[in-house]
């Protein structure tokens, strides 16, 4: 067998051939299958039907030593690295002009950090202007704004001058009191210095900017790349959407004259605006519950799953298994439903855990009472199998409590484990104690050698 030229094996390591694995016993009985219980995010909310509160930026303020662990951290270059420093073998690219190198990572690091803070100061006030929050009077300008540059869209040409002149004004020095303080109202926040002090405020908010760009980067890409395998001729539905582009290409060509692109920019551009509203905001939650939204997510999910099953598993015959998942409301003082928790470590001694197998709640508890949730784990009938292309799944619909559940698939019962609501009732709340649970399923196929 030839070496594997990117891994080092040292001199006294032994290769193992597939000939001198041996051979699995025929005879061994056949192990149990367990499955890992499902991983729900935290369970830190408040009652969904408890008045939520405004969402707002969080406050910038100087956190830890961020910058000295982001900086001070040591790049480890492999020794096999190639000698002329540049690991991607391109040459004549503004991302491979200098070698890799610690000293200048650390210093384009400082500079990259100090300077960023006008770029997010431009990110808050978009994100101001679009969410509504300096009032309606600056929108609605910016709404006005966009619709006079969609019916005289050569305007948009002026645009880099207009800029300019706004900004010449802005920092006029007729703006500015005797003392220097600028006349700027209170609630729009000047631009950052342009170069940010290490260790001062600016810096610590540039550095916090930083981290949630690239965790919204990195959703992005998880949630974008899944459906670009799908251009690249990596699944089989590649050539269904070459053929569906092809056709509406050919079909859309002879109407594009007859579409009036003013209007059909207007109302794409002015649509954000609208959805963001404050007004939108609160009615669209209730229109939607009314619409059978959760039946068809159950439907398109089942047909997702459906999509990824193989032949072999159509050939078998499907069951499924359940999981309910049990918390308790505890920490708020009485009357005061915001300031607690759900937990399952809440969970009185003697009642149910915080995950059981079955509706009764009970079925969890091992034999000493304690109710270990390594016990939890199903060991299946001989020859049956979880289908290895899904994993556990929330059931949102909720059909077995007969009262519907939150948008997580919740059902809320007082104290006790009765009276089932798909809210939490207002007398539970006063008294600070309730309970909650959701079910949790997953298909299971008959798999014979």
């Amino acid at each position: 067998m030839d070496a594997l030229s990117y891994v080092d094996i040292p001199a006294y390591a032994l290769r193992l051939n597939e000939t001198q694995v041996p051979a699995k016993d025929p005879v061994r009985p056949q192990p149990k299958v367990n499955t890992a219980l499902p991983h729900p995010p935290p369970s830190s909310e408040a009652p969904p039907s408890s008045p939520s509160s405004s969402i707002t930026s969080p406050i910038r303020s100087p956190f830890g030593n961020l910058p000295g662990l982001l900086l001070a951290s040591t790049l480890q270059i492999p020794a096999n690295a190639p000698s002329s420093g540049n690991p991607r073998n391109v040459s004549q690219l503004l991302s491979t002009r200098d070698p890799l190198s610690v000293p200048i990572t650390t210093a384009n690091g400082r500079r990259f950090i100090g300077k960023i803070g006008p770029v997010f100061w431009l990110q808050d006030r978009i994100e101001e202007i679009l969410m509504w929050r300096n009032g309606w009077r600056m929108t609605t300008a910016c709404m006005a704004a966009y619709a006079f540059l969609c019916y005289f869209p050569r305007l948009i040409l002026l645009l880099p001058n207009v800029v300019i002149l706004a900004v010449l004004v802005a920092t006029h020095p007729s703006r500015q009191t005797a003392d220097g303080d600028s006349t700027i109202r209170p609630e729009i926040l000047p631009p950052p210095r342009a170069s940010a002090r290490e260790g001062s405020t600016e810096w610590l908010a540039n550095i916090q900017g930083i981290q949630n760009l690239m965790g919204a980067f990195a959703d992005a890409s998880d949630a974008i790349y899944p459906l670009i395998l799908h251009l690249t001729y990596s699944t089989p539905y590649t050539p269904h959407i070459l053929t569906m582009v092809l056709a509406t290409t050919i079909v859309s060509l002879p109407l594009l004259p007859l579409i009036p692109l003013r209007p059909l920019f207007l109302v794409v551009g002015l649509s954000p605006f609208i959805a963001t509203h404050p007004f939108t905001r609160r009615s669209l939650p209730i229109l939607l519950s009314a619409l059978p939204l959760r039946r068809w997510q159950a439907r398109v999910s089942r047909v997702i799953d459906d999509d990824r099953l193989t032949d072999r598993h159509w050939r078998r015959a499907f069951r499924e298994v359940e999981l309910f998942e049990n918390e308790r409301w505890t920490g708020g003082a009485v009357g005061d439903a915001q300031g607690g928790t759900w937990s399952k470590g809440s969970l009185k001694v003697g009642e149910r855990v915080g995950w059981t197998r079955s509706r009764d709640g009970w079925s969890g508890l091992s034999a000493d009472g304690s109710g270990d949730v390594s016990n939890l784990t199903f060991a299946l009938e001989p020859n049956w199998a979880f289908v290895e292309t899904e994993d556990w799944r929330v059931d949102i619909e909720a059909e077995w409590s007969a009262v519907g559940a939150d948008q997580n698939g919740w059902v809320y019962t007082n104290d006790a484990w009765l009276e089932p609501h798909a809210a939490p009732a207002d007398e539970w709340k006063a008294q600070g104690a309730m309970t909650r649970r959701r079910r949790w399923s997953r298909r299971i196929y008959f798999n014979p050698p």
